[in-house]
């Protein structure tokens, strides 16, 4: 199979412009599944005899999601990203304008696990621009997509939660209606359509990225690694809000929505990530990333009743987590060009696996008394799993041929 290619090669200024493009597609693709968050107690002042049930609207949204990575994800290998990113566009506008008007709960779930199945246009973006940069500057384009996509995630729950305090929780989903319109008219004259990698039939299409895993080394140390690093930073934000509600803080929900503007900050670090990839290879960024982590849960263990060590250590943690993603999507798209799509579905995918595992440990946290020792206890299981798989990472990387450094 050749490899994708465009009818023209985007210029270094172009190629910049395009990046940015699909930053934001993947920002705001993604921040769809982050919105109903900080809403769940205004669904329940609108659906106050479907109040128990409230919390199944982020849960199906995460699941929808899961759906869509195993459904629609691959897809990005055997049709046009462009088409295929339009087309999600279009269905995520008609389930927001469902969720916007929806007369009952059972409405509000229904499109939130549309929503969450088209959000998944969000992973079509790193493959994306992967194919359009060349291979000495892959690792800058996943960076700069990565980018959008974290700001996406840190910044979603803060801005639903001020549209909704102004505006009401439906306004939220409008906003985000205009804004995927918006950025439908971007698209579709501003990025290039790509040619698909893959003849497969769809059944087929479904049932490669599990040979591939079985298939690659590579990929599978990549997404062991990465899920076990993102538990540790998802473990964080789980709990930051139970631990500022305590002693000595005593503060409410917004200030937790604070800490993600301060996340927010160290997405810059993203694009530079990549350019070290580039030039060093993922090898050095791994073990980089996997040591920043593991200086923040330090200082969280050192400093939980303190702000400014809250802060510092949030900074590093988004930091650390931003390099490892960099460099474990860098190195699984140059495995099989031809099947980036499909290699990134197994790779996010072990990361939601991972993280339900996980998720019956952390909801047995009660209270912020416990959050140092929980923090720390997961840390020594998800630093052991990361250390174990980079071990083999780097013995593996030592056998392929480096990174041209420029």
């Amino acid at each position: 199979m050749s490899k994708p290619h465009f009818t023209a090669a985007p210029s270094e200024r172009s190629l910049r412009g395009l990046l940015l493009l699909l930053a934001s597609v993947a920002g705001a693709a993604i921040a769809n599944i982050y919105y109903n968050q900080p809403l769940l107690d205004s669904f329940s002042q609108s659906f106050p005899q479907s109040a128990p049930w409230i919390g199944a609207v982020p849960t199906v949204t995460q699941i929808g999601f899961a759906v869509g990575m195993l459904l629609l994800a691959p897809l990005g290998d055997r049709i046009d990203r462009r088409r295929l990113i339009l087309l999600q566009i279009a269905g995520i506008c008609v389930a927001l304008l469902v969720a916007a008007t929806a007369p009952t709960l059972p409405v509000l779930i229904g499109a939130s696990l549309a929503i969450g199945v088209l959000a998944t246009m969000a992973q079509q973006a790193g493959p994306f621009a992967a194919e359009l940069a060349p291979p000495e500057q892959g690792g800058h384009a996943v960076g700069t997509v990565y980018s959008g996509l974290l700001l996406g995630i840190l910044l979603a729950r803060t801005g639903a939660g001020f549209v909704a305090e102004y505006f009401g929780w439906r306004a939220v989903f409008a906003a985000s209606i205009v804004a995927m319109l918006v950025l439908a008219v971007v698209v579709a004259t501003r990025l290039p359509p790509s040619k698909p990698t893959s003849t497969l039939p769809y059944n087929k299409l479904l049932g490669s990225p599990w040979h591939l895993a079985v298939e690659l080394r590579g990929l599978r140390e990549a997404a062991l690694t990465g899920a076990a690093l993102f538990a540790a930073f998802s473990l964080f934000w789980s709990v930051l809000s139970l631990l500022l509600a305590d002693a000595p803080f005593h503060l409410g929900p917004q200030a937790a929505g604070l800490f993600g503007i301060v996340g927010a900050a160290g997405a810059y670090v993203a694009p530079w990530a990549g350019i070290f990839v580039d030039r060093r290879g993922p090898r050095a960024v791994i073990s980089l990333a996997i040591g920043l982590i593991a200086v923040a849960f330090v200082v969280f263990g050192l400093s939980g009743a303190s702000i400014t060590g809250l802060v510092i250590g949030v900074i590093v943690l988004d930091i650390g987590l931003q390099m490892a993603q960099v460099s474990n999507q860098s190195r699984i798209f140059a495995l099989k060009p031809e099947a980036r799509s499909r290699l990134n579905t197994v790779y996010m995918m072990c990361y939601f696996i991972h993280d339900v595992l996980l998720h019956r440990r952390r909801s047995r946290i009660g209270d912020g008394r416990g959050y140092v020792a929980c923090v720390w206890l997961d840390w020594r299981v998800h630093r052991r799993t990361a250390f174990l798989s980079t071990r083999r990472v780097e013995s593996h990387l030592r056998s392929l041929e480096p990174v041209a450094a420029s």
